[in-house]
């Protein structure tokens, strides 16, 4: 098992960074009891993405952010 394992990290590491994180995500939900609401999350994020890259939402800095939330919170 352990040569397998060993070569199984060789092929993962041959692929490109996209290719790996599609390949982590896959082997992480196959852990999951629960892949229906990872699927959600993940179709949630692509819409959230898909928002942004369209312009129907802004973004902002991160500094300006919490900027925002601090006055808020005073």
């Amino acid at each position: 098992m352990e040569i397998q394992l060993e070569t199984l990290e060789a092929e993962a590491l041959k692929l490109t960074s996209s290719e790996r994180a599609a390949f982590a995500q896959l082997l992480l939900a196959s852990l999951d009891e629960d892949a229906e609401i990872d699927e959600a999350w993940a179709a949630e994020a692509e819409r959230r993405i898909a928002d942004v890259e369209n312009g129907k939402v802004q973004v902002i800095a991160l500094d300006e952010a919490l900027a925002h939330v601090r006055t808020t919170l005073k």
